[in-house]
């Protein structure tokens, strides 16, 4: 991205800094309140090979629970049976998808991850959306899950996938917020501002403006989630402000966002009545809009 880039969202250029992390610039839209980054040219320097391993191409047995239970939500959309996720990763919405009777893809970047993906006999294309060259109103439902943040262009792939939804299809899509409590308490510490990895951190209003400009419609975004975890890993560190700045760094980064989350949704998920306590919760976070994850449901 050029010093003079605008707003991912809005393409709005009025930003205000909120400061520097990996020799990357990180500015807040004045117009929409979408954190983005202005650096070195992102597309070319972050290597999805090196992204998967045998660690993190497997995931807890209640996170494909929860994916069951947000695949069967889909079931009104159901006409040609055409699913794809893109951007699968380890495969755990294709394999939720397929065991509810989907017709279910992937695209994925990653090949170590399409390798793995392969061997499972999951059908899956390796490269971007933009090369696949799916027919046109192939699918019922494409989903994108933790992908928007690392696009370059997000205008650009919304504008593909609703190109490869049939009319009336859904695009179901999480995306970290930009303006949530973490974000705004952390501002760049915040472990989601990662650029190049994460190029952006969308707010509510910002993402909605990208769908409608991408010809989307009937769009609905909830903000739910956080993790205390880091929060209260940031203010520890503040006690410590004798440490040098670089023993506060080593402790910033030694924080896993990923696990953390499992070990605090899998403490949630562990009984009936913990997940009352985490539904009050993420109501609350949505009425306030200040939950750390955006999820979207938006028709073609």
């Amino acid at each position: 991205m050029k010093e003079n880039s605008f707003c991912p969202a809005c393409h709005q250029s009025h930003k205000k800094s909120i400061g520097e992390k990996n020799e990357f610039k990180i500015y807040r839209c004045q117009q929409c309140g979408t954190l983005f980054s202005v650096g070195k040219e992102a597309s070319n320097i972050f290597d999805y090979d090196e992204y998967y391993d045998e660690s993190n191409l497997k995931v807890p047995d209640f996170v494909e629970s929860r994916l069951t239970e947000i695949i069967r939500s889909f079931e009104k959309y159901r006409d040609n049976n055409r699913f794809l996720d893109v951007g699968c990763g380890a495969g755990t919405m294709i394999r939720s998808a397929l065991k509810e009777g989907w017709k279910a893809e992937g695209i994925e970047v990653s090949s170590p991850a399409v390798d793995s993906l392969r061997k499972q006999g999951i059908k899956v294309f390796h490269g971007d959306l933009s090369i696949a060259k799916y027919p046109e109103n192939s699918f019922d439902i494409v989903v994108a899950i933790e992908i928007l943040e690392h696009i370059p262009n997000p205008l650009k792939i919304l504008e593909e996938i609703n190109k490869v939804l049939r009319p009336g299809g859904l695009l179901w899509a999480t995306t970290p917020h930009g303006k949530g409590i973490s974000a705004r308490v952390l501002g760049a510490d915040w472990t989601c501002v990662a650029p190049p990895e994460h190029l952006h951190l969308f707010s509510s209003k910002g993402i909605k403006t990208l769908l409608k400009e991408s010809k989307f419609k009937n769009v609905t975004v909830s903000a739910n989630g956080l993790n205390p975890y880091e929060l209260v890993n940031k203010f520890k560190n503040i006690k410590h402000l004798n440490n040098s700045i670089e023993n506060n760094k080593a402790d910033t980064n030694s924080f896993n966002r990923v696990d953390s989350s499992y070990e605090l949704n899998a403490a949630f998920s562990s009984s009936y009545s913990r997940l009352l306590v985490k539904r009050t919760l993420n109501k609350i976070l949505n009425f306030s809009k200040m939950g750390d994850s955006l999820k979207i449901w938006a028709e073609k």
